[in-house]
This record gives C-alpha cells, structure tokens and sequence, in this order.
C-alpha cells in the first residue's frame, strides 16, 4: 500500500467518522423536536380536559406557563444543537474536500507513474532495436 493509498484510506475512516457524528447530532436534534410536540399536545391534553371539567381549570395557569418554560428551555437546546449540527455539516465537508484531494494526487501519481514506466519500456525496446540493427 503507498502512501497515497494509506491517506485516502484514513480520509475515509475520518468521513465515515464524522458522517457518525452528524447522525447522532440530528437524531438528538429531533428527539428534542419530538418533546417540544409532545409537550405541545399535553397541554392541548390539558387545555381541552379544562374546557370538559370546570374542576381541573384550578391548576392549568401555572401548568401552562411551566410548559412554557420547559418549551423555552428545550428550543435553546435545539438552538445549541443547530449549532453544533452546522458545525459537524462543514466538517464533513471539509473532510470530503480532503479525501478527494487525496483521490486526485493518488490518480496523478498513477498517470505520472504510468507514463514514466511507458517510456521506460519504449527506451529499452530502442535500445533492443538499435542493438539488433547493430548486429546485422
């Protein structure tokens, strides 16, 4: 394996690496979504149990404002994680751009390779040639 082949091979390990990161990154970002909709809904539970029994109305002020700071509290959390997810998506691009910088100097190294062996053979069938011709 050259070298070429080792850094690609790594630039890749560091792609699926992050690619592993961002997923979790956005399964957390939707979890915290989820809650944010399951709160929502129990306090439409809540709401509409209010309008059906007069009794249950004594709590509901102070049950919705807590679910308005639990909301509050969950969309900073989703803010923080909309950050880190931006930041995880650039990395990964970053990575990329290097794994295919990689692919091209490998590819060029190749062609490079090729042609320098390509001249090397035709160098020793001149020289074959010209040792024939000499013999004659």
């Amino acid at each position: 394996m050259t070298w070429a082949h080792s850094l690609i091979k790594l630039a890749g390990y560091e792609v699926e690496v992050l690619q592993k990161r961002l997923s979790e990154i956005v399964d957390r970002r939707l979890a915290r979504e989820a809650a944010v909709a399951r709160l929502v809904l129990e306090a439409d539970v809540e709401k509409a149990r209010a309008i059906r029994e007069p009794e249950a109305t004594h709590g509901l002020g102070a049950y919705l404002e807590g679910v308005k700071q639990r909301r509050a509290a969950i969309q900073a959390e989703i803010v923080a994680i909309q950050l880190e997810e931006a930041g995880a998506r650039d990395a990964l691009a970053q990575a990329f751009e290097a794994q295919k910088k990689y692919e091209q100097v490998a590819e060029t190294a190749r062609v490079v390779e090729a042609k320098a062996a390509g001249r090397r053979e035709t160098a020793a069938l001149d020289e074959l040639g010209m040792r024939k011709a000499a013999g004659r």
